[in-house]
């Protein structure tokens, strides 16, 4: 009979490597297979799919792939079909698609109906999460939220719940502003205060997915007796309660296939769990870990110190990322004036490229590419937005900035004064603004305001310095406008204040204001100034949905995961961006931030540019940290490599039974050889429950279900990982 890879070789013309060859024919058990970028983890992943098909008789139904979104499931579903065309369909699918099938038939057990508050739809009630957490968010803080404070409560939330955080601990988590743990228990009982219609997010959705397989033994088993083999892809970005679901889905055959990059893992804002991946033969002490290093996209100079950058850190498993591919030439960096130039120089380097679509500007704010749509839609030249968050143009500073403009063609508009006055850094309450609207007042709102509402002397002053500033606004060019108002009428030391109350970043803030000046630098009017707005939004929405063909690529580095181009632009590499003040402040944080300008690093296959500037407005600026390691690995520095660190050290020791950070202990584990039995009902964290066949010297042997394992003793009683089942 032909051997599968020479046949595979034949038909399709893949040459798999050693190391992919032993990932595709080690099916039984756990495995973590380590994928570095462009290391050919998809191929591999169908290619073994295949093996248990074609070689091992395993019927496609009973094979389980999951990936971390629907586009994943929909490209590894086409590729299965193109690799083996003759085969019925594998499962693929996402974490929360299967989630969801099991909490459907949970929540049917106990009688209890549900309704889905998130994802829209026909048939949806008048409640969303959005509004939900709006309405609270305006009870307890008896304020507006922005759209900006609504995405964070919300990703919050998320990450609580990913995490498994009690709920009776989430007040103690710090938020992203003040109460927001209140207002997130808030909601939570707000959507089950009916036991039998519950309002369900798509997190909610995880955590009763979690809890049915833990505590419901026949639908877990229903749901594991389907699949005999399951995969897991992008396993880095997956967070604790998926990590959970699986464990449950395999815990009698423990066969599961964890393809994974923790180099990679960039979600842990919203909750994903990198750490379980070094902890990994915590969780399945048998498990194989295999390591695919060798890349076949990026050329030598972009391989070589990428994989040289990314050991700077410490929370990873080493590996030594090489590649048979030649050189493109060096890695670019330069150092622009500001801004402005950096736009100018891709922007005459995308005149010069003739294959668009192999370009790619990658960033790590999405406010970054604002300008790079003006400026690209002015030239003409096509470009494609990479999963677009248009939100820059309902973004609440653009709304204040074109009132406080709006204000300056008729300065007797009360309801557009009452919604910038709170932004002028005069400290006026909202109570003060209400009594200011229901006043029988008319005229110039500055006199109105002064004369209904009672001030501090300072407050009066400051107002009537501002109505001087109005009345020479009209005769202004829209940047100067906005100068004046960032400045004179006191709106950016406002945003520092709010900054501080609700714990924005307010260099994001001001970059925002950064970009609307230098959009409105090409503008006359402040008319021309809004419908240029205008103009951008839909070209972004177009460039989104129906983008024209060899188009440049416009993209968070978030975004570029899992995709590669010929040549690519990181931008806006500067202190204070990436890494954020914020990282920098905490270890873990810097460390995911490398990750991010990692991923951005081995997206380019032959020419790799990263840019910085000296200056955004008055304010000078200092490259990435990440910038200056990078140059210190070009001109051959000595550089300081986690590998060579003590930690490292005890990181690879993990592998040989070694725990330097072990999880917290369970308080009910047996922690006695005596307790340990023959014919003792027990209950493993993987396995589920079993009973004891026997303990041999330093094994203990164990049957769950219809499969016995074969444990360390000393393992199972120092970490407690069996607990007697309850009779």
């Amino acid at each position: 009979m032909e051997d599968f890879f020479v046949r595979k070789k034949r038909e399709l013309n893949i040459d798999l490597n050693d190391v992919q060859r032993q990932a595709v024919l080690q099916t039984e058990g756990p495995l973590l297979l380590l994928a570095c970028p462009g290391s050919g983890k998809t191929t591999t992943m169908i290619m073994r799919i295949g093996y248990l098909i074609e070689e091992k008789g395993v019927s496609p139904g009973r094979i389980k792939a999951v990936t971390f979104s629907r586009a994943a499931a929909r490209e590894m579903a086409e590729r299965f079909s193109r690799f083996f065309p003759d085969s019925p369909p594998v499962d693929f699918s996402t974490i929360h698609s299967l989630a969801f099938s099991i909490a459907r038939n949970y929540l049917g057990k106990l009688g209890s109906g549900y309704e889905l508050i998130e994802g829209g739809g026909k048939g949806r009630g008048a409640i969303t999460k959005t509004s939900l957490l709006k309405q609270l968010y305006k009870e307890i803080l008896r304020d507006e939220a922005t759209e900006d404070e609504l995405s964070s409560l919300s990703t919050f939330i998320s990450a609580l719940k990913n995490k498994m955080v009690p709920m009776e601990k989430w007040t103690a988590v710090e938020g992203p502003f003040k109460l927001a743990g209140e207002i997130a228990l808030k909601y939570e009982r707000y959507k089950s205060r009916d036991a039998r219609q519950r309002l369900l997010d798509f997190d909610d959705l995880l955590l009763i997915g979690e809890e049915a397989l833990r505590v419901d033994e026949a639908l877990a088993g229903q749901f594991r007796s389907r699949y005999d083999y399951v995969l897991t892809d992008e396993s880095q970005d997956t967070s604790l309660v998926q990590h959970k679901i699986v464990e449950h889905l395999v815990a009698h055959h423990g066969n599961l296939c964890v393809v994974a990059d923790d180099d990679q893992s960039i979600y842990t804002w919203r909750g994903a769990d990198p750490s379980y991946l070094l902890d990994f033969r915590k969780v399945y002490p048998d498990a194989a870990i295999l390591r695919m290093e060798q890349n076949y996209r990026s050329s030598k100079e972009i391989v070589e110190t990428a994989a040289s950058f990314i050991k700077c850190n410490t929370q990873r498993y080493p590996k030594e990322m090489r590649t048979e591919n030649g050189g493109k030439g060096p890695i670019h960096i330069q150092r622009l004036d500001d801004a402005k130039r950096q736009l100018e120089y891709i922007t005459y380097e995308l005149l010069s490229e003739k294959e668009l679509g192999e370009v790619a500007i990658l960033f790590r704010n999405n406010a970054s590419s604002t300008l790079f749509v003006s400026e690209l839609t002015r030239r003409g030249i096509p470009f494609y937005m990479k999963d677009a968050d248009d939100r820059f143009f309902s973004h609440w500073i653009l709304k204040d900035i074109l009132n406080f403009m709006r204000l300056s063609y008729n300065t007797n508009r009360k309801d557009i004064f009452s919604q910038i006055v709170m932004k002028m850094n005069l400290f006026v309450s909202r109570n003060q603004v209400s009594r200011f609207l229901s006043a029988e007042t008319d005229g110039d709102v500055f006199d109105s305001f002064i004369e209904a509402v009672e001030l501090k002397t300072n407050q009066t002053e400051k107002l009537k310095e501002f109505q001087e500033v109005y009345r020479n606004i009209p005769d202004m060019r829209p940047a100067q406008v906005i100068r004046v108002i960032r400045y004179e009428l006191e709106y950016e030391e406002s945003l520092r204040s709010r900054s501080e109350k609700y714990g924005f970043r307010l260099d994001g803030l001001q970059g925002i204001l950064d970009t609307l000046e230098e959009i409105a630098s090409s503008c006359r009017t402040m008319v021309e100034f809004a419908n240029r707005l205008q103009e951008l939004e839909q070209a972004v929405q177009q460039a989104k949905y129906d983008p024209p063909e060899n188009a440049v690529t416009l993209s968070t580095f978030h975004s570029a995961k899992g995709l590669e181009f010929r040549r690519v632009f990181m931008i806006d590499l500067v202190q204070g961006v990436i890494p954020s003040e914020e990282d920098v402040m905490d270890t873990l944080m810097l460390e995911e931030a490398r990750r991010l300008f990692y991923v951005g690093m081995t997206r380019a296959k032959e020419r790799l540019e990263l840019l910085s500037y000296q200056k955004s407005g008055n304010t000078r600026k200092s490259d990435s940290r990440f910038i200056n390691e990078v140059k210190r690995i070009l001109v051959g520095e000595p550089m300081q490599i986690a590998e060579r660190r003590k930690v490292a050290v005890q990181q690879e020791r993990k592998s040989k039974g070694k725990s330097v950070n072990p999880p917290p202990l369970n308080p009910n584990g047996i922690r006695s050889r005596e307790e340990l039995t023959a014919g003792t009902d027990v209950l493993h964290r993987v396995f589920g429950q079993g009973v004891i066949l026997k303990v041999d010297g330093e094994e203990i042997h164990i049957r769950f279900g219809n499969t016995s394992k074969k444990l360390s003793l000393e393992m199972v009683l120092e970490r407690r990982l069996l607990e007697k089942a309850a009779q």
